[in-house]
């Protein structure tokens, strides 16, 4: 049972077109909220936010790329003309990892992938800060930041660099914006069960079943749903005293 503790908020939700970003959009709606489904790809995007409107909630599709300043700004525009406003974010937008050694690396998914999961996350909080601005009032937004952030991993220099980045500008953003009651944390996930993460493991080679142990004291890959419940707790008044931290949704595995 989701209780309604986004009613009336207006969400938006980047890389919403599948894994842990659909699963948030979902949930988002479920919890009252009007959310903005942000995606690249808008074939997928269209899907879920209809999916959403089919079973009762409110969405709207937006296509961007968040490495374009220009297509950021114009997806705060959209949800505030669809909307009228904005209260919570959750950047979520993020590339797979890299796949190579650090004397091996490709320097063109480097920089695509930094484009996207680090300066797309700095856009996406630019814009929607100054729309929480304007209009007054203060707001929530969760970036998704990794385990890669905290505990690096061999052969992903770029990912890891990049989720780095992450939990630093979060608390950056929580530094600059917390007077004016705009909260800025972010969530850092373990091994999940995304198409990402099996991409991922099909370029390595592992099987779940050998992965999982070594990612997991529970011994098995997180849902999205269940990193989904982190975002809607920081992105909801529940969370009225948090600012500028993470919560490590990994099943133990940085605490080892």
């Amino acid at each position: 049972m989701t209780f309604p503790i986004l009613d009336g908020k207006v969400a938006i939700v980047t890389g919403a077109a599948m894994g842990m970003g659909y699963e948030t959009a979902k949930l988002f709606a479920e919890a009252g909220a009007k959310v903005i489904v942000a995606d690249f790809n808008a074939e997928l995007g269209a899907k879920v936010a209809a999916e959403i409107t089919e079973a009762g909630g409110t969405a709207h599709f937006t296509k961007v790329d968040v490495s374009s300043s220009e297509q950021v700004q114009a997806m705060v525009a959209e949800t505030v003309a669809t909307y009228g406003r904005l209260d919570v974010a959750v950047n979520n937008a993020a590339l797979k990892p890299d796949n190579a050694p650090v004397a091996e690396f490709d320097e063109d998914y480097w920089d695509r992938l930094l484009s996207v999961d680090l300066k797309g996350t700095a856009l996406c909080m630019k814009y929607e800060i100054r729309q929480l601005l304007a209009q007054g009032g203060g707001g929530s937004i969760v970036n998704i930041s990794s385990v890669s952030g905290f505990r690096p991993q061999p052969n992903n220099i770029a990912y890891v660099a990049a989720k780095h980045g992450v939990v630093g500008m979060t608390k950056v953003a929580a530094l600059e914006y917390g007077a004016q009651n705009i909260r800025v944390n972010s969530v850092a996930p373990g091994a999940i069960d995304t198409p990402m993460l099996h991409a991922a493991l099909a370029e390595t080679g592992q099987t779940a079943e050998e992965f999982a142990p070594q990612l997991s004291l529970l011994g098995r890959f997180g849902q999205g749903r269940e990193i989904a419940q982190a975002s809607l707790w920081l992105a909801s008044d529940a969370s009225s005293y948090l600012t500028g931290t993470t919560i490590h949704a990994d099943a133990g595995y940085t605490a080892r």
